[in-house]
């Protein structure tokens, strides 16, 4: 979020352990999330720079993560290799190798297109 011009505040009680909730807001899943930070993305922000939120924290009602549209960018504040419960967080894994699928699809096509 700092990189696209976003902002940060201290949280009064930081998100430490590993059931904390998490909604999915494209779909209203919830999962089950390992945290450890003392920090939080002003949501605000987002809109500013262009992002969308696509996580909320359920206990504070906190960004736990966004994404920035037309763009492979993506972000959560927790920690998905840490696979609590019954792997909620694995699908963010499979969103990234698309991406980078992708990406170096896309690189090829360019690159062929040259010759």
């Amino acid at each position: 979020a700092l990189a696209l011009g976003g902002s940060t505040y201290k949280l009064p009680f930081g998100h430490r352990g590993v059931n904390h909730p998490v909604r999915v807001e494209s779909d209203g899943r919830v999962q089950i999330t390992s945290q450890n930070h003392g920090f939080a993305v002003e949501e605000a922000s987002l809109t500013r720079c262009g992002a969308e939120l696509t996580h909320r924290h359920l206990n504070d009602g906190s960004v736990a993560g966004f994404r920035l549209p037309g763009r492979p960018v993506f972000a959560v504040q927790h920690h998905p290799e840490a696979s609590p419960g019954p792997h909620d967080a694995a699908s963010l894994f499979d969103e990234f190798v698309a991406s980078v699928r992708a990406h170096q699809h896309a690189q090829r096509r360019a690159a062929s297109s040259v010759r």
